[in-house]
């Protein structure tokens, strides 16, 4: 079996989508259900927040799978299926492993390093156990990403990359204008960056904060957070030729600020940053070389923060994820052959007994001296015919085909499958 993951997120779609697939409590449990009983799916689980929604599912065969699962969001969204599917990315066995991973220790985030979606990922764990739908393989699987993010939260201060790109970003529009203390600012967005864009522009003393999110609800809850104003991103024409400062994070694929709209806003003469922390961008790269337009964009931060103290504690997550990937990966394929090893030790001493209850009835006058010692030789004899091909196999399963090694030795040695499955069979079942 193999691990899928099937997902929508705000690095694939646009908000407008995400809001489509966006799923309460009730709606989780629903999409649970529906892909644990999808045929080829044996256990299932979901991670909903705020901007993904992610599919993880233990498979026997990825095409049959892949396409079931990605059915059931192309259905919720309501979209047209080649509208919906250029949105959803797929991990698959080892790939599906070092994402959720990244997942949990931040790094996909749209605030990098955010601590939320630990409890988000330990929601998804708890759902699927109380539904019933995770088994044996998304239990470890996930058990070990809630160590891993624990782990990247306790060794590094990946928790301050998000706070300290947004601080970088409003030093370097000092230079265009000044001071922020008595500035108007304009916050797009109303996600994760949008809030620590917002705090931190109310923090350095801004005159005035506008959040302009496309959802009205959502960017009033973020406003009253800081005492701010919200707006519409419809309306994003007119607040631009009130700002000061514009720092525009909403997730959407598409651009939502044009340089004929900053070209009007900037029509007096005035200065203006723009500060756009968006992938894909949502400002016209052209706005940058308008008069008085300063625009700083992540790829220029990316540089800045790769060098900085931030920076580092980055990377160093991105190695513990690559240590916890490889020891994962290692774990996984040396217990894949388990069941194999034991099954044929199991033959083994099925043999040995056979051939022992043989010799007691064509010798029914041995005494019990000889025939322990007869026992005894006979046993070190299989377990050293045993013991190469057993070490090997285990060796080879910390390389790839590691599998077919297994079941190699299965078929070479002519185990029955049955034996096999019933060493990893969960107690109870049969």
């Amino acid at each position: 079996m193999s691990v899928l993951v099937v997902g929508i997120s705000h690095k694939s779609a646009p908000v407008s989508l995400l809001e489509r697939v966006a799923l309460d409590g009730d709606g989780v449990h629903k999409l649970i259900d529906d892909v644990a009983a999808c045929e080829h799916v044996t256990e299932a689980t979901v991670i909903s927040t705020c901007n993904r929604l992610e599919i993880y599912a233990d498979v026997d065969r990825f095409h049959g799978s892949v396409e079931e699962v990605s059915r059931l969001l192309v259905e919720r969204a309501g979209e047209a299926t080649e509208a919906m599917i250029p949105h959803l990315y797929v991990h698959y066995d080892d790939g599906a492993v070092s994402h959720l991973f990244q997942v949990v220790a931040g790094l996909d985030s749209m605030a990098l390093g955010e601590g939320q979606i630990l409890g988000q990922t330990r929601d998804a764990l708890s759902a699927g156990q109380e539904i019933g739908t995770v088994g044996p393989a998304l239990n470890v699987l996930f058990q070990q990403a809630l160590r891993v993010g624990k782990r990247a939260r306790a060794e590094t201060d990946i928790d301050r990359a998000a706070p300290s790109l947004v601080s970088a970003a409003l030093d370097r529009s000092h230079t265009a204008v000044g001071d922020l203390t008595g500035k108007r600012a304009l916050v797009l967005g109303a996600g994760a960056m949008a809030g620590l864009a917002t705090a931190t522009l109310s923090r350095r003393g801004a005159a005035s904060v506008t959040v302009a999110n496309r959802t009205a609800g959502n960017a009033a809850r973020l406003a009253d957070e800081y005492g701010a104003r919200s707006a519409l991103l419809s309306d994003v024409a007119d607040e631009l030729a009130r700002a000061d400062v514009v720092v525009s994070c909403t997730g959407s694929t598409g651009t939502i600020v044009t340089a004929a709209m900053v070209a009007a806003a900037t029509a007096d003469g005035r200065e203006l940053a723009i500060i756009d922390l968006a992938l894909p961008h949502d400002v016209e790269p052209e706005t940058g070389a308008l008069p008085g337009v300063t625009l700083i964009n992540l790829a220029e931060l990316a540089d800045e923060l790769r060098d900085s103290e931030a920076g580092r504690e980055v990377e160093a997550v991105r190695g513990i994820v690559t240590q916890e990937v490889a020891a994962f990966l290692t774990a996984r394929r040396q217990a894949s052959v388990t069941p194999t090893v034991v099954a044929l030790r199991s033959m083994a001493t099925s043999v040995v007994d056979a051939e022992m209850d043989r010799l007691a009835g064509r010798l029914p006058d041995l005494d019990p001296a000889t025939r322990a010692e007869v026992l005894h030789t006979v046993r070190r004899v299989a377990d050293k015919l045993l013991h190469e091909p057993t070490v090997r196999v285990r060796q080879l399963a910390n390389e790839s085909g590691a599998v077919s090694y297994a079941a190699a030795l299965a078929e070479l040695f002519a185990l029955d499958p049955e034996a096999v499955d019933a060493v990893t069979r969960p107690e109870g079942l049969t």
